[in-house]
């Protein structure tokens, strides 16, 4: 599909003072704080680059928790999927607070403890052996290809091309070019500070948009009584051409629209899916995904991790009424654009036949915000794309380096490990790019749907390895990697079958065997994750159990040779050693300051000062009145997701 074919009808006249004033300003202030950043913090070693050194404060550390799960795919999918089925996928962002407390009190603890970098690494340490590692790694970087980068690239690529009238491709790489040149420099703290800014323009631009979407609609009861009127003008129950008819209910908005708990069977979200299998999605993406837990590995201590997680949970509140309601308000204003049925029709106002539900939000930004805000909303998106991708591009890097180029190159240098990081960024950005017209033909339904669905088909296994690592000491290493491997294998076969049949629309119902895709993708990844856990267990109990030495748990005590040392932790004392002068150019004193590898003198530590740093940066210790003012709001957080499930249940 070529760009041109791929083009949307309307343009946002990007083209005065104010809007060109904002935007610049934007692009000045992120760079200078990610530039500021470079010459405050440790760059020059794995535990600076890959995990800011551990020492992160909460409130960066939620903020770019936030910033790294909301990319500009949320702002096109969720607000798109809101216009054409209502407020049930508001559901996918509430299930977070739940799993964010999960994420801090369980599982964050049991990685320090076990003094990790990657999450592959920790299925190493549990388990024993290479291949779980090096299998989980290359899956991970394929989910990110497959789902965050191209979902985040292609809703990105519809208001960048929109606004600034560029060849799509061309802003595609000056964008990818700004967020790698700061990771690639900067590291994960550059990253985690760039993504606190961003969060405060996403909030605050969106929080904008909508203040004018709900003025325009007449208040929430307007807004909640004309969604379910919004029905475009253009109804033909059958075709001119001789094509099959399209059916009555494709033109109205769904009955349980303004809903989230739906029918079990012919719900388009089913309420035990979105309970149970979302969840299990959740479980993957929230506590063994290595974007998000990087980040609260960088901590400086538990309750930082905690009060972070806390943090993100409240913001994620904010999607329902920030980017889902929106899209039902833009049904509402532009229902014969946003709510189109008859291809013809649609393909004319938005580009593609199937539906224009994926333009309800950048339909809202080119209508509604005057000059400045608009300018302030392609700000928003900006933020939300570049904060998404260099978050996936820095936890790339690290799995790339830590778990499969030290399998390689073992006995690799401090200096190389930092060039390999950043050099697979600029593959990474390559292949994001190449992927681009693989997604611009994919993309013909509601994106977040997509995104969804192929986390649903290749992450259950990757959760319930995870799970029973935790909680289960006899599962073993050959139970595990095949538990992984058979669930994706079932995985593959689902998603495979879709991509080959489609999946259909209202208008055009797919012709895949309803043994294979009959089975909605919330149950289906119900269904898999049971499999896995049942392949884990059996082979596990069917063979040698895992020796104790691999076993590390929660509240007790690590065996001794259990004590791997970080490659972190040994980097970083490496740095600390004498070495010799060398004497170095200009031209390289300038790279080494640039990439952030000039080297760090100092006295030869002692063994016990060693020890001492170790027990340091494994630690989960609390201190007792912070631990339970955490604790306090963990639970209070919880209290707010039950109830908001249940208002809008």
């Amino acid at each position: 599909v070529s760009a041109q074919s791929w083009s949307i009808p309307f343009t946002i006249p990007i083209n005065n003072a104010a809007d060109i004033s904002v935007i610049v300003i934007y692009f000045v202030v992120v760079l200078a704080v990610g530039l500021w950043d470079m010459l405050s913090t440790n760059r020059g070693t794995v535990g600076g680059f890959f995990l800011a050194g551990r020492s992160m404060v909460w409130w960066p550390i939620g903020a770019s928790l936030f910033a790294s799960n909301i990319g500009s795919g949320h702002f096109v999918g969720l607000a798109g999927t809101g216009a054409a089925a209502g407020i049930a996928i508001g559901g996918f962002e509430w299930n977070a607070l739940i799993l964010v407390v999960v994420l801090g009190w369980i599982f964050v603890p049991i990685y320090i403890k076990a003094g990790v970098v990657t999450m592959p690494e920790y299925l190493r340490k549990r388990f024993g052996g290479k291949r779980i590692q090096v299998y989980l790694s290359i899956l991970s970087l394929l989910l990110y290809i497959f789902t965050k980068i191209s979902a985040d690239i292609f809703s990105g690529a519809i208001f960048i091309q929109l606004a600034m009238g560029l060849n799509l491709y061309l802003a595609i790489i000056i964008l990818l070019a700004i967020t790698g040149l700061y990771t690639i420099t900067g590291g994960l703290a550059a990253v985690i500070y760039t993504d606190t800014l961003q969060t405060v323009i996403m909030l605050l631009g969106s929080a904008i948009l909508t203040g004018f979407a709900f003025h325009e609609v007449g208040g929430y009861d307007s807004f909640l009584e004309k969604y379910m009127k919004a029905i475009p003008a253009d109804i033909r129950y059958n075709t001119t051409n001789g094509t099959a008819a399209i059916d009555e209910k494709c033109y109205y908005p769904r009955s349980d629209a303004l809903h989230i708990f739906r029918d079990p069977v012919t719900g388009d979200l089913p309420w035990p899916g979105l309970l149970f299998g979302l969840s299990i999605l959740a479980l993957w993406y929230w506590c063994t995904d290595q974007v998000i837990v990087q980040r609260c590995l960088s901590a400086k201590n538990m309750s930082h991790v905690k009060a972070g997680c806390i943090l993100c949970g409240y913001m994620k509140l904010l999607p329902m009424f920030l980017m889902v309601m929106p899209g039902m308000i833009s049904r509402i204003l532009y229902t014969d654009v946003v709510a189109c049925v008859v291809p013809e029709v649609c393909k004319k106002a938005c580009g593609t036949e199937v539906g224009c539900s994926n333009i309800a939000y950048p339909k809202m930004v080119v209508e509604l915000m005057p000059n400045g805000l608009r300018g302030l909303m392609l700000s928003v998106m900006l933020a939300s794309l570049m904060s998404s991708l260099t978050s996936i591009f820095n936890s790339a890097s690290t799995l790339f380096t830590m778990d499969i180029y030290t399998k390689i190159r073992t006995r690799a240098t401090e200096t190389e490990l930092m060039l390999v990081g950043r050099l697979f960024i600029l593959v990474l950005i390559g292949i994001s790019i190449a992927w681009v017209p693989v997604v611009q033909s994919a993309q013909s339904g509601q994106l977040f749907d997509y995104i969804q669905s192929i986390t649903s088909y290749l992450g259950p296994p990757i959760a319930a390895v995870f799970l029973l690592a935790i909680f289960c000491k006899r599962v073993n290493e050959k139970g595990a990697f095949w538990g992984l491997v058979i669930g994706l294998v079932v995985g593959l076969i689902r998603m495979i079958a879709e991509f080959a049949f489609g999946t259909g629309s209202c208008m055009k119902p797919s012709n895949c065997p309803a043994i294979i895709c009959g089975v909605h993708y919330l149950y289906f990844a119900i269904i898999l994750f049971g499999i896995s856990i049942i392949v884990v267990l059996a082979v596990s109990l069917l063979t040698k159990p895992i020796p104790d030495v691999h076993v590390i748990h929660r509240a007790g005590r690590k065996p001794k040779a259990y004590l791997v040392q970080l490659a972190a932790i040994k980097q970083d004392l490496q740095d600390l050693h004498c070495q010799a002068e060398e004497t170095q150019g200009c031209c390289r004193k300038a790279y080494n300051w640039f990439c952030g590898l000039e080297q760090q003198k100092g006295p030869k530590l002692t063994k016990e000062e060693e020890e001492a740093i170790k027990e340091k940066l494994t630690d989960t210790s609390e201190n007792p009145y912070w631990k339970h003012v955490v604790n306090i709001n963990g639970i209070i957080l919880l209290a707010v997701a039950v109830f908001c499930h249940a208002y809008f249940a």
